[in-house]
This record gives structure tokens, C-alpha cells and sequence, in this order.
């Protein structure tokens, strides 16, 4: 005899503003999650994999650092930029449209360097979309 048990699952309240449920939504349909909890699971799991990776960088490493904002935070950027200048091989500044510009950093140096310019990114709530790729 089968017997349908329910996996009993914490919950969680998060509040969101009305552009990121829209965003969400539209993940939920064209990404074909079943509902809105399932589309925000799988973000954290990305997440959480992705600080996973910097967590195993060690030694000497070459990455790739994307930072999307609004160009009203240039100062933001160049402030932090500035304090990494050791680190930053290369740096692009791109426009994408009147009000968004993407940052491209490519770096080299120290993990402990290259995880500290990410979260100093990440901590920054004017920056729209950080990615760390560890080459």
C-alpha cells in the first residue's frame, strides 16, 4: 500500500517589491516552475552554489567580475574599484542604455582579494547584478 507523506518544509517570509514579483513571474512561466516558491528555491540554489565556488577559490586565480548598476552610482564603482586597483587587470565601462552601465573586471591576484571585491560589490545595495566567474 502506498502512503503519500508530506514532506514537512520551514517557512519562510520574505517581502519583495512589485518589479522583482513581476520578474519572478515571469521566470515562474517561461521557465516553467510550478509556482512562485519554486522559482525562488532555485534562485537560492544558485546563490548559495555560487558562494559555494568562492568559498573553494584558494591560491593565485585569474576571474571575470560583472557589475551592472545605474550610472547615477559611477562613484560607487570607481570607489571600490580604486581599492582593489592591485587586483584589476583590465576594466571595461559599458553604457546599456540612459540610465544602466555594466562594469566588466577582469582580475588576478589572491582568492581572499578577488572573494573581498565581490562581496564589497554584493554588499552594495545600488548594484543591480554582480557574477564571479573563476577562470
Amino acid at each position: 500500500m502506498f502512503l503519500n507523506k508530506r514532506i514537512s518544509m520551514p517557512i519562510v517570509s520574505i517581502s519583495l517589491n512589485d518589479e522583482i514579483l513581476k520578474q519572478i513571474d515571469n521566470l515562474q512561466s517561461t521557465m516553467g516552475f510550478s509556482g512562485r516558491s519554486d522559482a525562488i528555491r532555485a534562485g537560492i540554489r544558485s546563490f548559495v552554489s555560487e558562494e559555494k565556488q568562492k568559498e573553494d577559490l584558494s591560491g593565485n586565480v585569474n576571474a571575470i567580475l560583472l557589475v551592472v548598476h545605474n550610472d547615477e552610482y559611477d562613484n560607487e564603482v570607481n570607489g571600490i574599484k580604486h581599492s582593489y586597483e592591485d587586483l584589476i587587470t583590465m576594466h571595461l565601462h559599458n553604457k546599456i542604455n540612459e540610465e544602466k552601465c555594466m562594469e566588466l573586471f577582469i582580475l588576478k591576484g589572491e582568492s581572499e582579494s578577488v572573494i573581498a571585491i565581490t562581496k564589497s560589490f554584493q554588499i552594495n545595495k545600488k548594484m543591480d547584478t554582480i557574477k564571479l566567474v573563476a577562470l
